[in-house]
């Protein structure tokens, strides 16, 4: 043993070369170097089919994202009730040079005035609040169906190992093939949550556009995202679970404890590191929200859907501006690495 280990410690370079160098290599191909493209591209003006006129724009991509307009609205077309969005567009026709490039984002009232807000880019914006509302929505779903999960199958009982089974199919299944399904569930017509609907309640029951509706739209993709990825967490937390003595839970019951207050005074501060883990590890992935919403919806209704990953592969590969996705996708590496580094230390303080 000691010699195997004095061999290792004086392994030549070359050996350890062969061993990394393929894993080294793809790392660099796939990752690093899309990475620095990435951030060259993201200062110039460059597209995905057409190199020529290619120009430095500096930080044009970073501003275009976030540049706004705020307007008064004349009192007569306030007056005349009109859309707001056409209310901008008679605006712009007005004065075409102030307004130029930026489209109508919302309105708002200010000390009595009626306001008109345009962006240079409205879908980003609201990428980025769609993005957050998924996240707000899916995060504690899917945590908390999986933290149920885990203590089911944590009990000794026939079948557990079948169950885990079940609830961990859903994870090795491709987000492509699950979203179809959903897709034809939660059919506004055909699907069968409102056939269930109808044979529950009768022919008069509500029939929800569950896709089609831009209220309910993200609220259905967080559900079925949180029953697609509960069961990977339920793994984690089921080792957490292990990893806690049960001669903390047979004291508790000799002190009378009820199962509520073990679950309050045992469990969850021996779970605290995984807590901290899996809320973590399923922030960030729901940031990267992407398949379902492109299977699902295609960012509609009215980009109620549309999310940042979604938005800058739809500039980047569908409208070929490669150069202003880039720049998108470095602000959203940017922000998960912060939002991550901050809810970690929060979390952290939380637990002690």
């Amino acid at each position: 043993m000691a010699s195997d280990i004095k061999h290792f410690g004086h392994a030549r370079w070359g050996e350890v070369a062969a061993l990394l160098g393929p894993a080294l290599f793809l790392f660099a191909a796939f990752v690093v170097l899309p990475f620095i493209m990435a951030v060259g591209f993201s200062f110039t003006n460059i597209k995905l089919l057409q190199s020529d006129n290619l120009e430095w724009v500096g930080l044009d991509n970073y501003t275009r994202m976030f540049s706004l307009k705020l307007v008064e609205a004349p009192a007569a077309l306030v007056k005349e009730q009109q859309n707001p969005s056409r209310q901008w567009r008679q605006l712009k026709r007005a004065d075409p040079a102030t307004l130029d490039g930026f489209q109508y984002l919302t309105n708002v009232q200010i000390a009595g005035s009626h306001y008109l807000v345009g962006a240079r880019d409205p879908q980003f914006l609201r990428s980025i609040l769609n993005t957050f509302l998924f996240a707000l929505l899916v995060v504690p779903l899917q945590c908390g169906l999986a933290l149920a999960m885990a203590l089911w199958v944590n009990q000794k009982f026939r079948g557990r190992v079948g169950l885990r089974t079940v609830f961990f199919s859903p994870v090795v299944t491709s987000m492509v093939v699950v979203s179809a399904i959903w897709g034809l569930i939660l059919h506004t017509d055909a699907g069968l949550l409102n056939q269930v609907l109808r044979a529950v309640f009768g022919d008069e029951a509500a029939q929800p556009d569950w896709l089609g509706d831009p209220r309910l739209a993200m609220l259905s993709i967080a559900i079925m995202s949180a029953w697609q990825g509960a069961g990977f967490q339920m793994l984690i937390f089921l080792s957490g679970l292990q990893g806690i003595s049960n001669d903390q839970y047979e004291a508790a019951s000799v002190m009378g404890a009820n199962a509520w207050q073990k679950f309050i005074y045992i469990t969850v501060p021996g779970l605290k590191r995984t807590l901290v883990f899996v809320m973590l590890s399923t922030t960030i992935m729901a940031f990267g929200l992407f398949t379902q919403v492109d299977v699902l919806t295609g960012g509609g209704p009215r980009d109620s859907t549309t999310t940042i990953i979604f938005h800058a592969v739809r500039v980047g590969f569908r409208e070929q501006d490669i150069a202003y996705g880039s720049a998108m996708t470095l602000f959203f590496f940017l922000f998960v690495l912060l939002l991550s580094f901050g809810q970690k230390k929060i979390m952290e303080r939380l637990g002690s």
